[in-house]
């Protein structure tokens, strides 16, 4: 039965990331953070970049170490991990384009 919490793993990072991505863009949209210039971008822009890539970072890592085999259970796990990478590269990508404060 392990192996139904590897085959969420994926799904709940990408909830654990949208969470904290959109929780950032509300903290920096009240803090100011668009105003502030890193050199690279917005201070607003970097930090939930940052969270995203890093987020990004950890999905590739579960893409990489679920199994490959044959077994249902293996191919679910599987599954679950690439579930997390797309929905995370699909629903947080707008960060990077349209971040706007009002």
């Amino acid at each position: 039965m392990l192996w139904a919490v590897h085959a969420l793993l994926g799904p709940s990072l990408w909830a654990i990331l949208f969470a904290a991505v959109y929780a950032l863009h509300g903290i920096g949209c009240a803090r100011g953070w668009p105003a502030v210039d890193t050199g690279i971008g917005s201070l607003h822009i970097v930090v939930m970049s940052a969270v995203w890539l890093t987020g990004l970072a950890l999905h590739i890592g579960l893409v990489l170490c679920a199994p490959s085999g044959r077994a249902h259970n293996e191919r679910l796990v599987l599954l679950g991990a690439w579930i997390g990478l797309v929905a995370s590269l699909v629903t947080l990508s707008p960060i990077i384009y349209a971040t706007t404060c009002r």
